[in-house]
């Protein structure tokens, strides 16, 4: 009985950590060099809405079957939250990649992005 519930609270710790706490030795941006891939982990209606030019669209719920579609080992990870960006960055570094860094939709460290997104929500809505 006392295995079972260590074995239970290993899985539950492991559960946080790959979710929660964060990734570290990888950066938030606010420009991405042009020598490696973006990899745009949002969902499709949101990457649809805010779109990345350059970017490789693999949402988080099909990395594990789509990531072999990255050509280069060295990727920026954009995301929409935090949940989002821990879980693909660690699993790119599982699968061998190199994560140089990322960038959030609301992130603080990325104004210019806010600034866009509250431009298009004025021209959108009608808003002054």
């Amino acid at each position: 009985m006392i295995l079972f519930m260590i074995v239970i609270q290993i899985l539950i710790l492991e559960f946080i950590y790959n979710r929660y706490i964060p990734v570290r030795g990888v950066q938030c941006f606010n420009t991405l060099n042009a020598d490696a891939i973006i990899v745009d982990v949002r969902d499709y209606h949101q990457s649809y809405k805010d779109p990345l030019r350059t970017a490789i669209n693999i949402p988080i719920a099909y990395l594990k079957r789509n990531y072999h579609e990255i050509s280069s080992s060295k990727v920026y990870v954009v995301a929409s939250d935090h949940l989002e960006k821990n879980m693909s960055i660690r699993f790119l570094r599982k699968k061998g990649f190199e994560v140089l860094g990322y960038t959030l939709t609301d992130c603080r460290c990325n104004p210019d992005r806010k600034e866009k997104q509250q431009h298009r929500k004025e021209n959108i809505y009608g808003m002054q």
